[in-house]
């Protein structure tokens, strides 16, 4: 455990501090310090939390609970979750922990200020795991013991079943997530909503703000339809405006919690924002994205005419949108609802009702949800359905957030579908137009949201580029939305969450003579990926896994205690020593060559020397594979491969792949994890820029290709570089591949350019 006290104050926290107060905390103590106006607030953090865990000895009773949870099974995760939450509730919290928080509420404020309390889950707000609402907000708190218990349900809110139900399809294992927890001033917003700095969709310069009455939860769930303004970036001006009736508020309810009102006649169809408000906020969105270099989904509140920033998240669910709706190819189609088109794509499916999220039992594989508005309790009967229609809400509510997460269709703000459709009648959805038909609408292919291969900005044909423009991927269930970007292959595939995911050490399959499990639960998930990506190149990467993962799944308990395992026994120097665990991936693969999947490359972690590249072929040559005519290759992580590149390009690799976000730590010996020297942490620094640039030059000129598969290669800057040095492919996340299609093919274009002018000059 990090040497992390249990209190960090706003001014005190980066977003490199995200393991330690979540990515709620990290993205405030953000804004802050590039001077956005974020209330006060302090942090109970991550840290706080496992100590609370250890010293309870809660962690191992919650272990022995959520162990073999069948997450599908509604009944026995709604048992575990309440059972493991109200073990958290009823524990004791530590004195240090209590009079630590109690001094910071005091420190805050004279007298009792009442103030917002927020989970921040550290695997919540990532780049890739980006998924609103799975814990607790509790809000209008005051005094130090209704603070103490807010603070408490929030970490109990961590076990949720709905929270349980999302780590594990998002493959994070659950014994090593913790949660923070955000203190803040809060903000008694006269009007409040969210903003997107860019189209949630599309990716276009355009701010989304939708706003209401109150406090912002009427609008983040769904209970109010919401005004909608289009700020366009280009000319700076309000290019669409939606003045909605919004019939109810959320405001404080005395000392404790909230109360939904009805808004008086007076402003029920009043425009809740200025169109200087509209513009002030369109300009903070600006910051915070050029800030983060990636669009932003932000909470904002106003009171007095004062804007405030409350929240900031990336947005993880652009892409470019499906070729048009329905709505001109099917003019005798009948419409039975309009709402705001949320998540694009079409399906045809019977209507399920639902009033309650405890209903969702009756929602089967291929219905069309029909709701008054979806919650996170929701979020499992969403996963099995073709489409979602809700009453109210807007682009920014959670089922239009979860639908577009999801890839799944979904029309918003119908306002009157639960009234208008019935139990069991078949209709369509089109998510781009906003609009429900009826019956099944002919010669309209039905497709899940973000399905198109990306077009250019603005329409037209796809992006062509010379640089291939690759995606990592880490679970097989995002290998549909991966092959919807239109991706040129799989620069990383990751098993790690493959085995994780499995809560057994590939020694306790060995142990228990279980191999052929753990052979065909790897080969099954491979082979997913491979399929999303037909004749595409897919990389997988050997076991990476460092020992502190490990040491907490079943056959674990005999893992080394190392002091910093990043630099320890993983990656190819452990398969090296544990050649049964090699082994056992190196069969999944040979099965998979066998059965004809010639595209599938194996790419080795953690090499420093050639030596370990060549006894990793024999290895392999030694179990059957014919490794001269299969593509294997390494990654360079460690300054040391990357100065011998060229030994290793005479040692007959195939490929190699920056992982940059090991190369970083490990050129300039900065543990980006460490709050001490993260500001530090500089993916361009010359020396790893220098170390890159060399290794490029030698791969071409043994036209071996050489990629980035680390999260650098997420950026567009660092991609505009790669391109003018040469690299020859880039693999980014799923959510970032338009941006970087996109700086690829203006680069090369400006090279192509360039050399054309300099050869008139000439």
């Amino acid at each position: 455990m990090k040497d992390v006290p249990n209190i960090l104050w706003l001014e005190e926290i980066r977003k490199e501090d995200i393991s330690s107060v979540g990515g709620k905390g990290a993205s405030l103590g953000e804004m802050a310090s590039i001077g956005l106006p974020v209330p006060p607030a302090f942090v109970v953090t991550a840290q706080a939390f496992r100590r609370f865990l250890v010293e309870t000895g809660l962690d191992q009773k919650i272990f022995k609970v959520s162990e073999n949870i069948d997450v599908e099974n509604n009944a026995a995760l709604e048992k575990a979750a309440e059972t493991i939450k109200a073990l958290v509730i009823k524990a004791k919290m530590p004195s240090a922990i209590k009079d630590d928080v109690k001094a910071s509420y005091k420190k805050m404020a004279t007298k009792d200020l009442i103030v917002a309390v927020r989970s921040s889950a550290t695997a919540e707000d990532l780049p890739d795991a980006s998924f609103a609402g799975q814990q607790e907000t509790y809000l209008n708190i005051r005094g130090e013991a209704a603070l103490l218990s807010a603070v408490q349900n929030c970490w109990a809110s961590l076990y949720g079943a709905r929270a349980i139900y999302y780590r594990a399809k998002q493959g994070f294992e659950e014994s090593t997530v913790n949660i923070a927890v955000v203190v803040q001033q809060l903000v008694h917003s006269e009007k409040a909503g969210v903003m997107f700095t860019s189209h949630p969709i599309s990716g276009e310069p355009l701010t989304i703000i939708e706003g209401s009455w109150g406090l912002g939860e009427a609008v983040v769930s769904g209970s109010v339809s919401p005004d909608h303004y289009i700020f366009d970036q280009r000319t700076e001006s309000i290019g669409e405006k939606t003045i909605a009736n919004k019939k109810v508020e959320i405001i404080p309810d005395g000392s404790h919690g909230t109360k939904m009102v009805a808004v008086d006649a007076a402003r029920q169809d009043a425009q809740v924002l200025s169109d200087a408000e509209v513009a002030k906020l369109a300009m903070y969105g600006k910051i915070a994205e050029n800030h983060y270099g990636i669009p932003q989904d932000v909470e904002w509140g106003i009171v007095t005419g004062t804007i405030y920033i409350l929240q900031s998240r990336p947005i993880t669910t652009i892409g470019k949108k499906e070729a048009k709706g329905m709505s001109g190819q099917n003019k005798d189609a009948k419409i039975l609802l309009k709402g705001q088109g949320a998540a694009p794509g079409i399906a045809t499916g019977k209507v399920v009702i639902i009033r309650d999220a405890k209903d969702t039992g009756a929602v089967k594989e291929g219905d069309i949800l029909v709701t008054r508005m979806t919650n996170p309790d929701m979020v499992p009967a969403m996963r099995k359905v073709a489409a979602i229609v809700t009453d109210e809400g807007g682009m920014t509510c959670h089922a239009a957030i979860v639908s577009r997460e999801l890839g799944t269709p979904a029309v918003v703000g119908t306002k009157t579908g639960t009234q208008q459709l019935k139990n069991g009648q078949l209709v369509t959805v089109d998510g781009e137009m906003g609009l429900v038909y009826e019956g099944a609408v002919g010669g309209m292919a039905q497709a899940k949201a973000g399905a198109a291969v990306p077009a250019a900005p603005g329409g037209g044909a796809p992006i062509i580029t010379a640089t291939s423009v690759k995606v990592n991927v880490s679970i097989p269930e995002a290998a549909a939305r991966a092959a919807a970007t239109g991706a040129d292959g799989v620069g990383l595939l990751r098993i790690e969450h493959l085995i994780l995911g499995l809560n057994k050490t590939p020694g306790w399959f060995i142990a228990n003579h279980k191999e052929e499990e753990f052979v065909k639960e790897l080969y099954d998930g491979i082979k997913i990926v491979l399929d999303a990506f037909p004749g595409k190149t897919v990389w997988v990467r050997t076991l990476d896994a460092p020992t502190d993962e490990f040491r907490n799944m079943q056959g674990g308990e005999s893992e080394p205690l190392e002091h910093n395992p990043m630099l320890g026994w993983r990656g190819i120097r452990r398969d090296l020593q544990s050649p049964d665990q090699f082994r056992l991936q190196v069969e999944a693969f040979k099965r998979l060559w066998k059965a004809g999947y010639e595209h599938l490359g194996v790419m080795f972690p953690m090499v420093s020397h050639p030596d370990q590249f060549i006894k990793a072929k024999e290895m392999m040559r030694g179990w059957g594979v014919d490794v001269e005519n299969v593509t294997l290759g390494i990654m360079i992580e460690i300054p040391a491969s990357a100065i011998m590149i060229e030994d290793f390009l005479r040692a007959g690799i195939k490929f190699a792949s920056f992982g940059t976000n090991d190369l970083i730590q490990y050129t300039i010996a900065i543990d980006r994890n460490n709050e001490n020297v993260a500001d530090m942490y500089q993916p361009q620094h010359p020396a790893v820029l220098s170390l890159i640039h060399n290794s490029i030059q030698q791969c071409r000129a043994y036209g071996v290709e050489c990629s980035i598969c680390g999260q650098a290669g997420s950026d567009p800057k660092m991609a505009i570089w790669l391109v003018e040095h040469g690299i020859t492919s880039i693999s980014a996340n799923i959510d970032a591949i338009a941006k970087i299609r996109e700086a690829v093919a203006k680069t090369e274009k400006r090279i192509i350019l360039e050399a054309a002018r300099n050869r008139d000059a000439e």
